[in-house]
């Protein structure tokens, strides 16, 4: 016998009804405030869709509270799941969409694959904020004056030099190379270690950067040297070396480092005698051999000095090395260039040029022609659609008008200015079809999909392949839609969902702003932070391109490390700056993303370990089961009872004594307390405040379990959930809003999509891309609404 609203109805009354009334009203609801029959009429969706979750989690009802038999339970979700889908199958709603510009990653990818430039602007751009944990949420992707301007600005600068404009005078392009701060007053700490994929494998300190050089001509490459003193942050030219050399037009690879020798060729004093006193150098400075480098080969090499001494200060503390690289140039003159600007983006743009172009005069109906033939090209990739008139109208009257004091390339670079803060390029457009019902359900065109499929995958704009098949009604086909997906997937463009999902879902972007106490902990320094950074990235891309379970996330037992990662964590055999994939199977305690020290760290204080930001972490970001915000005035927990330092848990368990509190910390703390092994850089540990640390816990419902490897058991029984929490968090980034309760329902369909796949990770991508808020829309309920369309004024 199926299980009936009628049954549904009793049991949420005998269950809910006692804490969930007109009285107490917990949760903020009362029972008398819903009705089974709410579903079928599309009624309180939010409050059943937040039902089916608390109790799926076993959060309802509370483990004091008597509870549903495995049955009841059993039959209530099928019924609350089955009707919610129901309803969404007959009631089709896309959710609303909101006029989306660019954030400033998907501007820059935008920009580098329009105009064939390998220049990363993101940088410069001004920041976006964020909602729904992602920035590229169109609700609060505003735009002011200031903003504008800013894009103005630096759309000149790209325009400029993806067209090859001669400086008018040479300019300097400056990299500061990550360092710790001063230790203990004394200097800034540099490393033996290689710094960069990008410099020679006998390499060690220094760093490198991308230096486009607009015009072929010479460049001068110069490097400031820390001066071993208390205060780094000195420019002084007695620490300055530079080499003068040609570089062609395009992209370049600088670095400067010092060699590295089986031993070390300094030697560092090691007594101290406080802060106040300097350590004078026991033996005169030696000869270091420091190299210039460019994409990767070395062209220059030069002996400095391994200390700098002087009247004001003396100290040989840390190793010499580079505090700062910087790229003065062109320094020849228009008359001494020889060699003609030839560039992927020269060439891209230039697919025509008129004769004469050099002069400053009328223009000619061969320009015109000309120049409207690039442009039609280069709006067609950026407004990702077949370009009109309309399009290219003001943007060839920008060119006329600047043509009449400006040579041919440069006018045609301040069209481009004209075209990069275009509302056509800026926003994310898609009006809706002529003739449509208000309020009605309707497909996207091919090309408006395509346009959402890139900058999903891709943080950009739609290939060439892709436009084609778009434009010739092919993309949608299964297999080439099928195919195009994985194609998408291989390529490095795909890089950007993990450095723009996984980035903010896993927190990644925060980890170079997070400072541990340096007292607490000197073991953590820049290269550290940057290899951990980089184990939780290679981890996801790697999930990602080798189509593996999601669940690796939750308890991989393969990691990637590199020497210095792998003695952190105290695992052993592991040689080399290189990353490669290390078997966990005899590191129990290590696997999966909370074994991971970026997670780890990220969720702990700059001195100590915060279980209850673990917990949160734990529930926000692979359950999708947030707790409610914090009540005012909540006390902080109490580090020391009667000048003895207390334990993480004999803190928790004091704060749990609020009654207010404890409602929440029962389901954050065991998660938390569970991983309270690893301090607060990940590091693993055994005692704490001279106590042996003691990882047992138990979930609200009553189960025991300990340590990571425990918690690794919970998560595994709750790995439904982690699969709903990880599809809510990837649509909710692919659409680009924040989802609703009308979309619960494709995210269990997409679940169930790819539960028959072994819940692969690609198999969640091409269904997030398949479902219905993706490819349809609803069109404006009345009739008189304005679309929201960007224009230019």
């Amino acid at each position: 016998m199926s299980f009936t609203a009628k049954q549904a109805d009793r049991l949420l009354y005998d269950r809910c009804e006692d804490c969930h009334n007109d009285y107490i009203f917990d949760g903020n609801w009362s029972i008398s405030d819903i009705n089974v029959n709410d579903i079928a009429q599309g009624d309180n969706l939010a409050r059943w869709e937040s039902i089916l979750k608390s109790v799926a989690m076993g959060d309802m009802p509370p483990a004091d509270k008597k509870q549903l038999t495995p049955q009841e339970k059993a039959s209530l979700l099928h019924w609350l799941g089955s009707s919610l889908d129901n309803f969404a199958e007959q009631h089709p709603n896309p959710g609303r969409s909101t006029l989306r510009r660019l954030n400033r990653s998907e501007y820059a990818n935008s920009v580098r694959d329009l105009l064939a430039l390998d220049v990363d602007i993101t940088p410069l751009l001004p920041g976006d904020d964020s909602g729904y944990g992602f920035d590229n949420n169109a609700d609060v992707l505003s735009v002011s004056t200031t903003h504008l301007e800013r894009y103005l600005n630096i759309a000149g600068k790209v325009s400029n030099l993806a067209t090859g404009i001669v400086p008018d005078s040479a300019t300097k392009v400056s990299y500061v190379v990550p360092k710790d701060g001063s230790v203990k007053n004394s200097g800034v700490p540099s490393y033996d270690l290689r710094m960069s994929d990008d410099l020679p494998l006998d390499s060690r300190g220094g760093g490198s950067f991308t230096f486009y050089a607009p015009i072929t001509g010479e460049y001068d490459i110069a490097g400031y040297l820390n001066a071993n003193t208390n205060n780094e942050v000195d420019r002084l030219d007695i620490h300055r070396y530079n080499y003068t050399l040609t570089l062609n037009a395009g992209s370049h690879t600088i670095g400067m480092a010092f060699r590295k020798q089986l031993a070390l060729n300094e030697h560092v004093p090691t007594v101290r005698k406080g802060t106040d006193y300097v350590v004078l150098p026991d033996r005169p400075p030696t000869k270091l051999t420091l190299d210039f480098i460019v994409d990767g080969a070395r062209v220059n090499t030069v002996q400095v000095p391994s200390y700098h001494l002087s009247s004001r200060f003396s100290q040989a503390a840390f190793l010499r090395d580079i505090m700062e690289i910087e790229v003065i140039g062109p320094l020849a003159t228009n008359a001494t260039i020889t060699a003609a600007t030839d560039t992927p983006s020269t060439r891209k743009i230039f697919i025509c040029q008129p004769e004469n172009t050099d002069s400053t005069a009328a223009t000619s109906p061969t320009e015109i022609a000309c120049a409207k033939r690039i442009l039609t090209k280069l709006t067609t990739e950026a407004y990702r659609r077949p370009s009109t008139p309309d399009d290219i109208e003001p943007l060839v009257s920008v060119f006329t008008y600047a043509r009449k004091d400006l040579d041919f390339k440069a006018s045609m670079a301040t069209a481009l200015q004209a075209l990069l803060v275009s509302p056509g390029f800026f926003y994310l457009q898609e009006p809706a079809p002529q003739n449509i019902n208000p309020g009605a359900v309707y497909q996207i065109s091919d090309t408006e999909f395509a346009a959402r499929l890139a900058l999903f995958l891709w943080s950009s704009i739609p290939d060439r392949t892709l436009r084609e098949l778009a434009q010739s009604g092919r993309l949608r086909e299964p297999e080439i839609l099928n195919n195009e997906i994985e194609r998408m997937l291989r390529s490095d463009k795909a890089l950007a969902l993990t450095r723009n999902f996984a980035g903010q879902w896993l927190y990644l972007r925060n980890l170079p702003y997070h400072a541990p106490d340096v007292f607490e902990f000197p073991q953590y320094n820049v290269p550290l932070q940057q290899s951990m950074k980089r184990e939780t990235e290679l981890f996801f891309t790697r999930i990602l391109q080798d189509d593996r379970s999601i669940f690796d996330f939750l308890n991989a037992d393969y990691g990637y490390l590199n020497e210095q990662l792998a003695t952190h964590y105290g695992i052993e055999g592991v040689n080399g700056q290189a990353f490669r994939q290390v078997n966990l199977t005899e590191h129990s305690g290590r696997g999966g993303l909370l074994g991971q020290a970026s997670i780890l760290t990220l969720t702990s204080n700059p001195n100590h370990t915060s279980p209850v930001k673990r917990g949160k972490w734990i529930l926000d970001n692979l359950l999708a089961a947030s707790p409610p915000p914090p009540p005012p005035d909540v006390p902080a927990l109490v580090a020391e009872h009667d000048g003895i330092a207390l334990s993480a848990r004999e803190q928790l368990k004091r704060h749990r004594e609020d009654p207010v509190c404890a409602a929440c910390h029962k389901r954050m703390d065991p998660l938390g307390l569970a991983l309270e092994q690893y301090d607060a850089v990940g590091a693993f540990r055994t005692e704490y405040a001279g106590q042996r640390i003691d990882v047992t816990a138990q979930m609200p419902d009553g189960t025991q379990f300990e340590g990571l490897p425990g918690l690794h058991d919970i998560l595994w029984e709750r790995r439904e959930r982690f699969a709903l929490a990880f599809t809510e968090r990837l649509l909710t980034y692919a659409l680009g809003r924040g989802l609703e309760a009308h979309d619960q329902p494709t995210i269990r369909h997409i679940v169930t999509t790819a539960k028959a796949d072994d819940y692969r990770i690609q198999s969640i991508v091409k269904a997030v891309i398949a479902s219905m808020p993706f490819n349809y829309k609803k069109a404006p309920e009345a009739p008189d609404e304005k679309e929201q369309i960007a224009t230019a004024h």
